[in-house]
């Protein structure tokens, strides 16, 4: 499944890019993510996390990896182990006296057992939901 989500937050873009490539910050604002460690690296192209999930099947361990990487503008994350790969890829762009946040990414569903494997296009919309409303929290946070 690809998708693609945006929105606006009224926090200055490098407050927005400083947070949101710092993989570490993710159990703030994603619900599924539970705890996030640094193994390699202290930012940028090539630093990896271990990262603690609880999917509809149960706990899950990956190993992400920063893939791309410009400076105040972009980061993609990549799972490199565990179920359901996925890529993210957060775009940063001023937007009038706000910023604009852009979401690329891709998931599948390899991984996932019993009921949730089987769900198809129900997951992918419960997911995109849900993506949106963990996105909704980001903002609050950096709109305090």
């Amino acid at each position: 499944m690809t998708f693609q989500l945006r929105l606006d937050i009224a926090a200055s873009p490098a407050t927005v890019f400083a947070f949101v490539s710092d993989f570490t910050t993710t159990p703030e604002w994603y619900s599924a993510v539970h705890r996030v460690d640094c193994i390699a690296g202290t930012g940028g192209l090539g630093t990896r996390y271990e990262v603690h999930r609880q999917l509809p099947g149960g706990s899950a361990h990956n190993e992400v990896e920063i893939t791309g990487y410009e400076s105040g503008r972009e980061v993609t994350f990549s799972s490199i182990s565990g179920p359901t790969p996925f890529a993210y890829r957060y775009i940063v762009e001023p937007r009038d006296a706000a910023t604009r946040l852009t979401l690329e990414g891709t998931i599948g569903a390899a991984g996932l057992t019993g009921p949730a494997a089987l769900l198809g296009p129900v997951a992918e919309r419960f997911f995109k939901r849900g993506m949106r409303a963990n996105l909704d929290v980001l903002a609050r946070i950096l709109e305090r």
